[in-house]
């Protein structure tokens, strides 16, 4: 019995538990420990692992974010670097803070409070991580490897210390100030919110609104006017009718031409008195009263419009006014509310204002707008803002207190037309910015919020941008550089609970002004004389001390009541992680690769870019990923509500975690594009059966063979045959290229490689090689396709470790190598490799390609041979031409023989298509001819008044490909003369000519440059094919003779006699006898020409045909004949 030195294999197992096999020898083996462990801490790859919230599970967006991550992170582990990867969690903030309410049946402020600050947060605080024992089963059954066991908290002590001495920093540094500014406001979260955060997660979306045109009565006529009677009034338009009873101020626009019309006043309208159903145009009836209406002249078009379908009577006064004519002016407050606020109520000149939408006129709310309260305060207008947290009116608008701003559109539109102020009400459809964590649309209000001043240093931000390595490389100067570009300061702070503290106590006496900024525990605890465990609230509200500046002793330092933004937490976690600067102060660095989705530029991205570049004056990373989204088939968002996708743990019981990672790493998702994913996981299961399927397949083919030989292969670079060269090289071209997509993060680009890799191993290489395999006699030739197949496999599972990490740790155990785990080995040397071999061979396969491609649009099978294949290529057919060899030589991938007058390309290529004889043509015109497509957006804008020219002079063939330039003469190949050419005709330029066509006749001609046509071969025979990228052509010779049928058919028997070994289960060196009964008398005669051939293929002592088949045979029926076989035993065997 001979040894087995490899695991008996199947050859279609349960992927699925076979990676739960290696997940579990990794944790025994504490694989990842010691992958990090034993690589030398003077040669660190720094990544960071951005924190996720662990108030949910995992969706698919994590799970591609995580195999990134691995996957390069497992790349610069096997090249040597130590790559320590802490798992890290975002507690505070909004989605803790939502959750608890929702939780404890509590929403809003008020409530918070009322329950009690501390219950609250206690409760935030174990909720916030209910999932994380989930999020260790879904990360480690992906096959990622993270330390979860030293992972950093954003509520850890230590980590919102390192917070608080970032923000000391900054303060010190003159880039932290308190300030009071229009924000975007969730009223449903009670909070502001960060200008970026509105552009998070398609945050626009479409909202009606109601917009309202209104008329503000002018308390003193323009100079235009100032001799009637009739009352001047603005229209201006607005979408938030609810802000107008905080109206302070009117907006025009310095170049916009307005004009005026007489109406009858609104208020007599909406009374009921007009005069029929006509429009007047010409003049307004005197005994009316009217009003006169100043808005742009862009809007008056839409003004006669909308008089017309409404009947009201008009009169274009066709006097023309400028902005100086109206700015100064002041008007009539809308409403009483605010009607004594100093300096309010007149029209001012701002940039902000055109014609293009609305009247011309902005109505002004300095409370609810940032460009309004801009404009308000360079006029000494001060802002109001009469709403509170949850977006009601205060008691300041005493008849709409207590509603919700949104609630209030109709009564203000109700009030405007009691007053005479309304004129016109639309639905009005546009994007506005909504609430990315309730969905709620937001309200833009003053508030007080400390501010980074990002404007001080964003133009240090964009310099440093450039230093970054962005894929896609768009991102840095597109997406990214223009965000940077157009950065404004950050409100860092939220009048919330959960979070890191803003550590600012101020004096409670404004008489005693005094600020201190705390930036560690030891500070606070120095002035306190506290013992400080905890950094939140409310412990860190009970900390006040009297006022040092205060010579009374009355006033009391308190801290103001603001947490940290938690995207400031996030953008922290480079330093904080660490504890920086309290610990590890030497070893904090800019990370060497970052990933996130692409919507993270103005997220993650950003505030890490902020921080690192005002703290430390650097790139807070080096390579950045921008992966895109993961979305159904029908392009939608992955969601319980649309029930369009399947649990990540269902799909890896299925299909195994390594398919999904090699379908995301393999797609256009990991440079910025989508992933359309199905619930049934149909592409998955593509993955498995189209790449690691076939991979197992060649790590089964030589298992089961080497096992039956008892045979142990060594890994061996150096080999005489050709086959055996090519194939080493093969996998040496591709660890290299696979190494060089890997340094450049592409991950899509290594997949394809490893994909065309294992097609050749599988269809090239393994496919011509089994007669090495099948034969009895152990001798060189043999062991030599054992050690290819498993040196090969020596480098390429290295190699592709990263990307299939449990299949290839699979393999790699199997086969016995020096470590215990192909992540613990290094990344394979690069090898010198024979790329003309490579060239030469891989045309070969081409042109086999392209013959097969033939047969299988002609549905003529590849067992049936066929008499000849002819060939051409433009360039590189030599090598099939080359010498002769001078002796008979056995080919050692296919079993047979060739003479001295043929070659061994040759003899692979007529072996491979199962032809008899093989030529090579030198001439074009013999086999094909050239076709001229000429690239007409190209040629259209260059020549578009001659298109129709070059149309027809390519329909009559006046076209030649030109040979070189020289002066003003062009040799024309093809035509055995030389055209007077000038060099400047068609926008030819001086050299260019060459590899260029020559359009036209001696009258008049073009020259069509690279780039502007391609020749496309065009074959003389329907039985035949390009290659090459269209620099070669094949043409089989189809027509059959007897000899070759008959051939045919003793193949067809071949292969009905291993699919019966196959049924009957025998292994694939067993010997058998072999009985045939047929009544086709084709079959017979081929049975009898060829049946040395047909037993030495298929491993039979002996073949009968139409003898009675014993009962002890085993027997399977075909379509034209019965096929028995009986197992023999060989005393050597």
């Amino acid at each position: 019995m001979k040894s087995k030195h490899y695991p008996d294999t199947v050859s279609s197992p349960d992927f699925s538990s076979l990676e739960k096999e290696i997940i579990k020898f990794w944790q025994e083996n504490k694989v990842f420990e010691r992958s990090v462990g034993e690589r030398s801490k003077d040669n660190c790859f720094v990544f960071y692992d951005g924190p996720p919230f662990a108030n949910g599970l995992p969706h698919y967006g994590h799970l591609l974010t995580g195999f990134i991550k691995d996957a390069f992170a497992r790349y610069q582990t096997m090249l040597q670097k130590r790559v320590e990867r802490r798992f890290g969690w975002d507690c505070h903030g909004l989605p803790a803070e939502m959750g608890a309410e929702k939780e404890l049946g509590i929403s809003g402020r008020t409530e918070i409070e009322k329950f009690g600050i501390e219950k609250f947060n206690n409760h935030c605080r174990t909720s916030v991580m209910r999932f994380s024992l989930e999020w260790e089963k879904y990360v480690n059954r992906q096959a990622r490897w993270v330390d979860f066991h030293n992972d950093y908290k954003t509520m850890d002590k230590s980590f919102m210390e390192s917070v608080m001495w970032a923000f000391k920093q900054l303060y010190d540094k003159g880039l932290v100030y308190e300030s009071v500014r229009v924000v975007p406001y969730s009223w449903a979260c009670e909070t502001p919110l960060s200008n970026f955060e509105t552009r998070l997660d398609n945050a626009y979306r479409e909202k009606t609104s109601k917009a309202v045109t209104v008329a503000f009565e002018l308390l003193e006529n323009p100079k235009q006017f100032k001799s009637v009677k009739q009352k001047c009034k603005l229209l201006a338009w607005t979408t938030t009718p609810w802000t107008l009873p905080s109206n302070l101020a009117l907006a025009i626009g310095k170049d916009i031409k307005y004009c005026a019309v007489s109406v009858h006043s609104l208020a007599a309208r909406d009374a009921g008195i007009q005069e029929g159903n006509k429009c007047l145009h010409a003049e307004v009836t005197l005994n009316q009263p009217n009003e006169i209406y100043i808005f742009a002249e862009s809007y008056l078009e839409k003004f006669i419009s909308y008089s017309e379908q409404n009947n009201i009577p008009y009169e274009n006064c066709n006097v023309k006014l400028k902005a100086n004519d109206l700015a100064g002016l002041s008007y009539k407050p809308l409403f009483d509310y605010f009607k004594d606020t100093k300096n309010a109520f007149r029209v001012f000149v701002a940039d902000y204002v055109t014609g293009e939408d609305g009247t011309g006129v902005v109505h002004t709310a300095p409370g609810f707008g940032e460009e309004d309260f801009n404009l308000c305060q360079s006029h000494d207008i001060p802002a109001v803002c009469p709403i509170d947290n949850s977006g009601k009116f205060t008691a300041e608008v005493s008849d709409l207190a207590g509603i919700h701003v949104f609630d209030t559109n109709d009564t203000v539109i109700k009030k405007l037309k009691e007053q005479g102020n309304w004129f016109k009400t639309e639905q009005y459809i546009h994007n506005y910015p909504h609430c990315w964590r309730t969905d709620t649309p937001l309200i833009y209000r003053t508030m007080p919020s400390w501010y980074v001043a990002v404007t001080k240093f964003k133009s240090r931000m964009v310099e440093l941008n450039k230093r970054v390595n962005w894929i896609p490389n768009h991102i840095r100067d597109g997406q990214f550089g223009k965000w940077l570009e157009g950065a404004h300061d950050w409100s860092i702070s939220r009048n919330r609970f959960w979070g890191t503290p803003i550590p600012v106590w101020q004096s409670d006496d404004t008489r005693y002004p005094r600020v201190d900024v705390y930036g560690s525990i030891e500070e606070l605890e120095r002035d306190f004389n506290v013992k400080v465990d905890d950094l939140h609230r409310p412990f860190i509200d009970t900390l006040t001390r009297p006022n040092p500046d205060d010579p009374t002793g009355k006033s009391v330092m308190r801290r103001v009541p603001d947490v940290f933004d938690c995207w400031f937490e996030s953008g922290s976690m480079p330093f904080a992680q660490v504890h920086y600067p309290f610990e590890n102060k030497e070893w904090f660095e800019t990370a060497d690769f970052i990933t996130e989705y692409v919507a993270q530029t103005r997220g993650w991205f950003y505030t890490l870019f902020v921080l690192s570049t005002a703290l430390f004056d650097r790139e807070p990373f080096k390579n950045c990923i921008c992966h895109g989204v993961v979305l159904d088939v029908k392009g939608q968002k992955l969601s319980k509500r649309l029930n369009n996708y399947a649990d990540p743990m269902e799909v890896f019981d299925r299909y195994g975690s390594d398919a999904l990672r090699f379908l995301m790493l393999s797609s256009s998702i990991v440079y910025g594009g989508n992933l359309l994913l199905d619930k049934e996981g149909n592409s998955i299961r593509d993955v498995l059966k189209n790449v690691i399927k076939p991979i197992w397949n060649s790590y089964h083919f030589f298992t089961m063979y080497s096992n039956a030989d008892g045979i142990k292969a060594e890994v061996c670079k150096d080999y005489q045959s050709t086959i055996d060269r090519y194939m080493i090289s093969k996998c040496f071209e591709a660890v290299e290229s696979i190494q060089t997509s890997m340094n450049s993060y592409n991950s899509q680009e290594a997949c394809k490689i490893l994909m065309n890799f294992f097609e050749v191993l599988n269809n090239w290489y393994i496919r011509r090689s089994r007669e090495r395999f099948w034969k009895s006699d152990l001798d060189q030739d043999k062991t030599d396709a054992y050690n290819v197949l498993y040196t090969v496999f020596c480098y390429i599972l290295r190699a592709a470790a990263p990307l299939l990490p449990l299949i290839t740790e699979n393999i790699w155990q199997g086969l016995k190598y020096e470590e215990t785990s192909v992540h613990l080995a290094d990344f394979p040397q690069l090898e010198k490799f024979d790329s003309e071999l490579i060239a030469k061979m891989d045309l070969v396969r081409e042109i086999c390609n392209a013959a097969l491609s033939i047969r299988n649009t002609f549905n003529i099978r590849i067992r049936q041979p066929l008499s000849s294949i002819v060939i051409y290529h433009q360039s590189f057919c030599d090598f099939l031409e080359g010498e002769p060899t001078s002796v008979v030589i056995q080919v050692a991938d296919t079993g047979i023989q060739f003479a001295a007058d043929s070659n061994e390309y040759q003899e692979m290529i007529k072996n491979e298509v199962n032809v008899k004889e093989l030529e090579i043509v030198g001439e074009l015109k013999e086999v094909a001819s050239l076709e001229l497509k000429l690239n007409f957006p190209l040629l259209g804008k260059k020549i578009p008044d001659k298109i129709k020219k070059l149309v027809q002079y390519v329909k009559e063939g006046k076209w030649w490909q030109v040979e070189k330039t020289h002066s003003d003469v062009i040799p024309v190949l093809d035509t055995g003369i030389q055209m007077q050419i000038p060099a400047s005709r068609a926008g030819m330029t001086e050299g260019s000519a060459k590899g260029s066509i020559f359009l036209g006749d001696e009258s008049e001609n073009y020259i069509i440059e690279k780039g502007e046509y391609e020749l496309l071969l065009k074959a003389n025979s329907e039985f035949s094919s390009v290659f090459d990228n269209n620099k070669g052509v094949v043409i089989l010779n189809t027509t059959l003779n007897d000899e070759l049928i008959l051939e045919g058919l003793a193949r067809d028997v071949v292969r009905l006699i291993q699919e019966t070994r196959k049924q009957a289960d025998f292994h694939i060196s067993d010997r058998i006898r072999v009985t045939i009964k047929t009544e086709d008398e084709k079959i017979k005669e081929a049975i009898t020409t060829w049946n040395e051939y047909i037993k030495e293929q298929t491993l039979s002592l002996s073949l009968e045909v139409n003898v009675e088949i014993g009962t002890d045979f085993y027997s399977k029926g075909y379509q034209d004949l019965t096929v028995g076989i009986k197992l023999i035993k060989l005393q050597s065997y």
